[in-house]
């Protein structure tokens, strides 16, 4: 989810492939607690039209599976999203992105027209220095709970040696790092709504409301001159993983607030846990391959 939304000035992750394991996340007023497995791979494929406009192709893939109560099952959520959009460069300071996202996201169990859920976002960019980069726009979704919707404030920042890097767009995502050389350290972070329907018999006509908050410190190897990178990382999720039945929805959420929100959660709250992932990384290099053809 956050490939498509963090996108640097001189290179494009092309590939991304994640596997994490969230430990003991505990049930709220219980002594039982839930392990979350998940695995998430990420393509994103621009496509030169011409010296202003590229087309953005692609998709991402997820699934998670835990316990959603004591009692439950094992339940795997998963998301397929597809990406469809345009880059624009308007002058030398601005360029723009605009990008559909259809998704279909739920158990596969028995798919309907409930599993499928439509989405977008707009984002300007304002490029202040050859190292420095503004970002603005907006994120929307039509989700099981209602129609979902936050603005996106951002920025891109390298210094001029190459070493420190700063790609953000709040409150979505974040990355922090620093090049020592042989390895690179970093702080990243993760959030955003989601919701997948659920048709299990436990969970008739019964949805799930995905809204982690994940902060998680990384080490990066970069090989093949870095465009192979491979993460090791260890941070901490929220683990919000919220059942609510089919048709009981929010008037309209922005960002962190909810309006007319009076449904009934039907789970135990699940509390927040420490987590591992790895992750490997394709990357392309835009400046290094205008340098191969210029030679």
């Amino acid at each position: 989810m956050s490939s498509f939304i963090s996108t640097a000035q001189d290179y494009v992750d092309v590939l991304n492939i994640g596997y994490s394991h969230t430990f003991d996340a505990e049930f709220e007023g219980t002594d039982q607690s839930t392990d979350v497995k998940g695995f998430e791979a990420g393509l994103t494929f621009p496509i030169v039209l011409n010296e202003n406009h590229a087309l953005i192709t692609g998709g991402d893939f997820s699934t998670h599976t835990l316990q959603l109560a004591p009692d439950f099952d094992h339940t795997t959520l998963n998301n397929i999203l597809l990406k469809i959009g345009i880059a624009s460069t308007h002058s030398e300071k601005w360029s723009s992105t605009v990008v559909f996202l259809p998704k279909m996201a739920s158990d596969y169990k028995n798919i309907t027209s409930d599993d499928f859920y439509f989405g977008g976002y707009l984002l300007a960019k304002l490029k202040k220095r050859e190292n420095l980069t503004y970002r603005f726009g907006a994120y929307g979704s039509t989700e099981a709970f209602g129609f979902f919707a936050t603005p996106i404030l951002g920025v891109y920042y390298k210094s001029p040696n190459n070493r420190f890097e700063i790609d953000a767009s709040l409150p979505i995502v974040a990355d922090v790092n620093y090049d020592l050389g042989i390895v690179t350290i970093g702080f990243d972070y993760f959030g955003i709504g989601r919701s997948f329907n659920i048709s299990q018999d436990e969970f008739s006509q019964y949805y799930v409301e995905q809204s982690p908050i994940e902060f998680a410190s990384y080490v990066q190897y970069g090989i093949l001159k870095n465009s192979i990178l491979l993460r090791a990382k260890f941070g901490y999720t929220s683990n919000k993983h919220e059942v609510y039945e089919q048709g009981d929805q929010l008037d309209f959420r922005l960002s962190a607030f909810s309006f007319g929100d009076d449904r009934i959660q039907l789970n135990p709250d699940i509390n927040g846990s420490a987590f591992v992932k790895v992750e490997a990384i394709y990357r392309i290099h835009f400046e290094k391959k205008e340098k191969e053809n210029a030679k």
